[in-house]
């Protein structure tokens, strides 16, 4: 079922440059209906925006530059060592900050369980981004989409 909402919000993605572009959610729902996305998965995937939206207003809260995350049982659990060597990586890459780092630990574990696929992560990582009205350097950007052959958008 979550994989269905991964690919409203690859769509949302590709097809709304900000969330601020998106319509309210009664009209959103209606167009992703009309696109062929179900009931179901659209619910899910307005509910994990929501929470998106949530954790967005907070990405503002100061984190020191040398401070070290570690991950709890649970979070281990849930976002698996891909996901942890991945955010790592955008990490020492430099463009994924610890507030927004948090924002993605915090979207990967409203998922529910793990672990985490990879690419589902990466999307997870784009609708950070998304959310905050920024857009990742084109090289990390390259990392971030799934091929299109991998993931089946409707």
């Amino acid at each position: 079922m979550m994989v269905f909402m991964f690919d409203v919000l690859v769509y949302l993605y590709e097809n709304y440059w900000r969330p601020d572009a998106c319509p309210d959610h009664d009209q959103l729902q209606r167009k992703l209906t009309a696109v062929g996305f179900e009931t179901e998965e659209i619910s899910e995937a307005l509910k994990w925006l929501d929470g998106l939206a949530r954790g967005s207003q907070s990405a503002e809260a100061p984190v020191a530059a040398d401070s070290m995350r570690v991950y709890s049982e649970v979070e281990l659990d849930v976002l698996g060592v891909d996901s942890i060597g991945f955010i790592a990586f955008l990490e020492s890459a430099g463009v994924l900050p610890p507030p927004m780092r948090e924002m993605v630990v915090d979207r990967a574990l409203a998922v529910g369980n793990g672990p985490v696929d990879l690419d589902d992560l990466k999307v997870i990582v784009l609708m950070v981004f998304w959310s905050l009205g920024e857009e990742p350097d084109a090289l990390i950007l390259d990392e971030l989409f799934v091929a299109p052959e991998e993931r089946v958008v409707h």
